[in-house]
């Protein structure tokens, strides 16, 4: 009989699915409070992206994700993470959103 995924495991199965089409991609932690930090507080590698991002929104925490790129490649994977209510506004930046989704408890 096959697993059946939980709602958690289904929601971040597009982050692990790009984390294999791509290992050489980082994904940028971003904390949301009054406003976003403009710089990340640290830079996972491909491998740890949906493992980090599983222990905080089984903790509760809320997050969106993007695939963002500069140009039309992929450039990295902007994960933001928050605890409650509506999320900080959007911090405007030079690139685009390719892909993207978000959780809330």
């Amino acid at each position: 009989m096959a697993k059946v995924e939980t709602p958690v495991e289904a929601f971040l199965a597009p982050l692990a699915r790009i984390a294999r089409k791509h290992p050489e991609i980082e994904g940028l932690v971003f904390w949301g409070g009054e406003g976003w930090d403009p710089a990340p507080s640290e830079a996972l590698e491909a491998e740890e992206i949906a493992f980090y991002a599983e222990g905080l929104l089984l903790d509760g925490f809320h997050m969106d994700w993007a695939l963002v790129a500069e140009g039309e490649a992929p450039d990295h994977l902007r994960l933001c993470f928050w605890q409650e209510g509506e999320p900080p506004p959007p911090v405007a930046a030079p690139w685009s959103r390719l892909e993207g989704g978000r959780w809330t408890p």
